[in-house]
């Protein structure tokens, strides 16, 4: 059956039964591999996207329930990395292993859509079902206050200044 819907801004028309999980056309129909499958079952957070700019488990969501709706996925924040949260992930170093992190970014891209200047609570809140293996907990909040501090008008990387500091290598 066909279904169609948009992935990070871009319609995308897919034939697949009614009842595969959204994961599943995202990482396997797509090729959008950000989206990662943890449990299966929605518990962990792994494989959090945006539905219509709510966070969602897309392993426990069919794809019938998207038609017509809007989709992003880690790819869909930037393309480039730019995304106030994907620096702030990278400058405080959040990541051990790596595995929930697509999930945890989702998780709080959605949240600080919703609330620009979040506290502790509001954090703990709307993270709480995202699952890290490696405990960087308060490196993912650290994160996310970073992320939230930063200017939407901040200078980000280009990727002329990124080839730039390659060649001077």
């Amino acid at each position: 059956m066909a279904f169609t819907f948009t992935v990070n801004g871009k319609s995308a028309t897919v034939d697949v039964p009614a009842d595969m999980p959204l994961l599943w056309v995202i990482r396997d129909v797509l090729n959008l591999k950000g989206t990662k499958f943890g449990c299966g079952a929605g518990l962990c957070g792994a494989c959090t996207v945006h539905l219509d700019g709510r966070a969602i488990r897309s392993c426990q969501t069919p794809v019938t329930t998207v038609t017509n709706k809007q989709v992003t996925t880690l790819e869909g924040l930037s393309a480039d990395g730019t995304h106030p949260l994907q620096i702030a992930w990278q400058e405080i170093d959040v990541p051990q292993c790596g595995y929930c992190q697509a999930g945890q970014i989702m998780s709080a891209a959605a949240l600080l859509a919703r609330t620009p200047k979040p506290t502790d609570a509001d954090i703990d809140t709307a993270m709480n079902g995202n699952l890290c293996r490696c405990a960087t907990y308060l490196r993912i909040r650290e994160a996310i206050h970073k992320a939230a501090a930063m200017s939407p008008a901040r200078p980000r990387p280009t990727e002329t200044a990124r080839a730039q500091a390659a060649r001077e290598r």
